[in-house]
């Protein structure tokens, strides 16, 4: 079955790095969209990057210039470096499916931005 499992969070410093992966299994991870996904507390899940199959990316007008996506397919691995951290960055981050339905979520790895 799909299953993502989601890693590299931690604490950091308000202007810090962190670099996120997400490993995927169950699926034939090279043809998929993929997505990394945050939800903050009191707030909805938002996606804020995501890389096509291609490899074209995108991202949230909040995290353009700060957030690379990437992917490693002989992996079956998406990262999401994160430089320049703020505070209003803090939430859970999860990865799925960026396009069409959604498997199941991951348990998230947890980023805090604080000094």
């Amino acid at each position: 079955q799909v299953q993502f499992v989601e890693s590299g969070g931690g604490l950091v410093q308000p202007g810090g790095s962190l670099r996120l992966s997400c490993g995927a299994s169950g699926i034939i991870f090279s043809i998929h969209d993929m997505g990394w996904y945050r939800q903050a507390p009191g707030k909805q899940r938002e996606l804020v990057a995501s890389i096509t199959s291609g490899g074209i990316t995108r991202y949230t007008d909040s995290v353009k210039g700060r957030f690379t996506i990437s992917r490693d397919n002989a992996k079956k691995t998406v990262y999401l470096q994160m430089n320049s951290l703020k505070p209003e960055d803090t939430a859970v981050y999860y990865c799925n499916f960026a396009l069409g339905p959604r498997g199941p979520w991951g348990q998230g790895t947890q980023v805090t931005v604080s000094s």
